[in-house]
């Protein structure tokens, strides 16, 4: 009994059982904003060290266009081609997340929560994408977005588009291999690579 008692007397001086994975954790900054801070306080800090984008850069000038690159970047396997098709931190600080639903009542999603949310979702997508099918032809044969064009701000937004491919003659796969797509000004990119493989 004594023995025992010792053990947990020094276990709990050298912090217990996985002190030094809370320590670990405690020394890690969060990966979003609490709730409880002001919605244009938590937008301000998330763009701090941001530059102020003057529109999208790279993308594509049509939906059509857009698609096609990503299937092209897939087809080469180009992970830096891809990623620039992709809204970077402030487009989506500046353009993006002010307008998007999520951000405001009942869902009140912090810009840093929702933009760690999108890029693991995102990263987990495109390789998930590239290990499957890059580097081949993917028989790319259309695609079709579903429901009608989302207006927010000065963004429209394509939620849920599908992606045909001919795997084998009179074999097509239709299928949703990345995230929503925004239109500003005249360009268009991806919020995310995120897919339902």
């Amino acid at each position: 009994m004594i023995l025992f008692v010792l053990v947990v007397l020094g276990l709990w001086a050298c912090g217990g059982p996985g002190a030094a994975d809370r320590h670990a954790r405690a020394e890690t900054p969060p990966a979003y904003v609490d709730s409880v801070v002001p919605w244009d306080v938590a937008l301000a800090r998330f763009r701090e060290g941001l530059t102020e984008p003057t529109g999208l850069s790279g993308g594509a000038a049509s939906r059509d266009a857009l698609i096609r690159a990503f299937v092209t970047g897939l087809e080469r396997a180009d992970t830096a081609g891809l990623a620039g098709l992709m809204l970077d931190r402030a487009e989506f600080a500046y353009f993006y997340y002010p307008t998007v639903p999520e951000a405001h009542p009942p869902y009140d999603l912090s810009p840093s929560l929702m933009w760690f949310m999108i890029q693991a979702a995102g990263r987990k997508g495109l390789l998930r994408a590239l290990g499957d099918l890059g580097g081949a032809s993917l028989g790319f044969a259309g695609y079709a977005c579903e429901g009608t064009v989302s207006r927010q701000g000065d963004n429209a937004v394509w939620g849920s588009c599908l992606l045909h491919r001919v795997q084998a003659p009179g074999d097509t796969v239709t299928e949703r291999l990345f995230g929503p797509i925004v239109e500003r000004g005249g360009r268009y990119k991806f919020v995310s690579l995120a897919n339902k493989r």
